[in-house]
């Protein structure tokens, strides 16, 4: 028997679209044994009556098949505790952990770069799937023959979520977006996502915080679907504790960016102006999945 454990994650940070994410102390966890059939068992929230066909049996074969690993059945019990459809890179988790789960019986050690290359074919970028692997913050950049991913730290923030009751697919999420940019607002986009990128590696999080509110990418079509989106983002850019504020992932989740020691007191402020939905404040994640033997 073994266990694994994979942290939920945030992409984008506004500009870094499909690029840049960021592990985050929200856990979904395996325990692991070999079995004559698939089983899973779950009692977390939303997952009551999973079958064996799902994500996470679905991107261990395709591991399997890429690494040419004899992966048998396996009974699951899962605990989950990352929020389903909200922005928190649910499906990316689910993904890493199968993953994991096949370079667990694979007789040659993976490295976090080459899981990180399969869960990115899988997936389709490396935002979500990157950060859950590494833990901390990733940059990372996708094409058929490669996918080169930039490990930094965990920053020293803090992040508020204002996490409303309805979920949103990420399929509704993406219909919105346009399938063409003009040239220029192209150039605009990419010089503010560099900038952004910069500022995180160097930890400036007040050019980060500014340039994650500027976004072009996706920000300005999606924010029709997100319910208190632009007065969220508006309150957080008054407020002298936060860098910025910027949808997690596709929403509806909004995450606010604080100083260390600053995310309880800007919740309750939130909390106050906006009641009615949960607010929490979270952390980074600093390590990544993490596979461990259960001892009989």
């Amino acid at each position: 028997m073994f266990s694994i454990t994979v942290p939920a994650s945030t992409a984008n940070l506004g500009p870094g679209f499909d690029s840049i994410g960021l592990a985050i102390d929200r856990y979904l966890h395996l325990d692991v044994e070999q079995a004559s059939n698939w089983l899973f068992e779950c009692q977390s929230p939303g997952l009551e009556k999973i079958g064996s066909s799902n994500l996470i049996t679905e991107a261990a074969m395709f591991a399997a098949n890429q690494l040419g690993v004899d992966l048998p059945p396996c009974k699951v019990t899962m605990d989950n505790g990352i929020p389903l459809s909200k922005g928190f890179g649910s499906s990316a988790a689910a993904t890493v952990a199968g993953i994991e789960l096949t370079c667990n019986f694979s007789t040659n050690p993976v490295s976090k770069k080459k899981k990180a290359r399969l869960a990115t074919m899988f997936e389709g970028h490396p935002d979500n799937v990157a950060a859950s692997i590494y833990g901390g913050l990733v940059i990372g950049a996708h094409r058929a023959d490669a996918t080169d991913i930039l490990h930094v730290e965990a920053p020293e923030v803090e992040l508020v979520a204002f996490i409303p009751g309805r979920t949103l697919a990420t399929k509704k999420a993406r219909g919105v977006l346009p399938e063409k940019i003009a040239f220029t607002e192209a150039v605009r986009a990419s010089a503010i996502a560099n900038v952004m990128a910069g500022a995180l590696v160097t930890n400036n999080w007040e050019l980060a915080g500014k340039m994650m509110m500027e976004d072009l990418f996706h920000q300005p079509y999606r924010q029709e679907l997100i319910p208190h989106m632009t007065k969220i983002c508006e309150f957080a850019k008054a407020d002298v504790d936060v860098y910025g504020a910027a949808l997690s992932g596709a929403g509806p989740i909004i995450l606010c960016y604080t100083e260390k020691q600053k995310g309880g007191s800007f919740a309750r402020r939130l909390q106050e102006a906006f009641p009615g939905n949960e607010v929490v404040v979270l952390k980074p994640a600093l390590n990544g999945a993490a596979v461990s033997v259960i001892q009989a």
